[in-house]
């Protein structure tokens, strides 16, 4: 059905790849609030539910992308939508929210967070960088390694959930679902309208990013890095910048460095584990770049005696991505 529409030209393809991007932001909020729903009403607490159903449907649009990737086989796809929604994560999102308002951080997220994200990119780009000594995957992350990054990852939730229970003042009350509990069917409705939206929304995008990639003659990775990535980044990115606008950014920075945790840590390791992905050429610059962004971060926000990154730090992050992006489409 979708690849009959598509044989129609480019603009279809481009119409589609929007009209995913919507189904997707819409189901990942609906499921969201849904499952909060029937969360509430089971007696789970605000911080459990903020920190598990809320935090996971945020990375629902990356992760259902790289579903759909790896069962059409387009690894290329899955490696680039979660290197590049990290990449644009930290330069494009940071930078902008910096360049706005100076964006505070937290003593956890300077101490752990950040770190993790950066041994996250680490892995990512030693993965892809070094011929693997297990199996005959080659260059890529292997199975093995997508069980490594979801080893890590159940150690970030239990230190995730240990210092929230500890230190209960610090965790953003944009984390908790503020709304009363909806009646069960609707609420169970309202997730199943929400998991068929990220489903049509995922084959859309994925279907519609091959094909656009196909007839652009550009490889699936620049279409990942590019228009995939940012479009599964846009509800961080208006989110972010907008609460910089009202000088009310203190969580942008621990709401993106958490989701590229859990975009590596998470959604990249289940991806991996369902199919393994081999590298693809120039894929050591993505994954340095990621790590990079991580780690520049951490060196703005720790240089400075008020732990912010700066607005000429965001103007930095933005330089360094406008470098990069020129670099990498010149190289296609």
């Amino acid at each position: 059905m979708i690849e009959s529409w598509l044989s129609y030209g480019i603009w279809v393809a481009i119409v589609f790849i929007v009209v995913g991007f919507v189904a997707l932001v819409k189901g990942a909020d609906w499921l969201v609030d849904g499952a909060s729903s029937i969360a509430k009403r089971f007696g789970i607490s605000d911080l459990v539910i903020g920190l598990t159903v809320v935090a996971f449907g945020t990375s629902m649009p990356e992760f259902v992308v790289n579903m759909v990737s790896v069962a059409e086989g387009s690894t290329d796809l899955a490696i680039t939508n979660i290197l590049g929604s990290n990449i644009i994560n930290t330069f494009v999102i940071l930078g902008l929210t910096a360049l706005v308002y100076p964006v505070v951080s937290q003593k956890h997220s300077r101490d752990f967070d950040i770190p993790m994200s950066i041994i996250a990119g680490i892995l990512v780009f030693g993965a892809v960088a070094v011929q693997s000594p297990f199996g005959e995957e080659g260059r890529g992350i292997s199975r093995l390694g997508g069980i490594l990054l979801l080893l890590l990852f159940c150690i970030f939730l239990y230190n995730t959930f240990r210092h929230a229970k500890d230190h209960p003042d610090e965790v953003p009350s944009d984390e908790v679902p503020s709304t009363q509990p909806m009646s069960t069917g609707k609420a169970i409705l309202l997730m199943l309208v929400g998991i068929a939206g990220l489903v049509i929304g995922g084959e859309l995008i994925v279907k519609s990013a091959v094909d656009l990639a196909t007839r652009c003659g550009v490889s699936e990775a620049v279409i990942g890095l590019t228009v995939v990535a940012l479009g599964t980044s846009l509800p961080e990115l208006a989110t972010s910048v907008m609460a910089a606008f009202k000088h009310n950014c203190d969580i942008a920075l621990g709401n993106v460095i958490g989701s590229n945790i859990f975009n590596v840590f998470f959604v990249l390791a289940t991806s991996a584990m369902v199919r393994p992905l081999p590298a693809y050429d120039g894929i050591e610059v993505d994954a340095w770049m990621a790590a990079l962004g991580s780690i520049l971060v951490w060196l703005l926000v720790k240089t400075n005696r008020e732990r912010e990154l700066k607005r000429w730090g965001g103007a930095v992050l933005l330089l360094v991505y406008a470098g990069y992006l020129s670099y990498r489409l010149m190289s296609v």
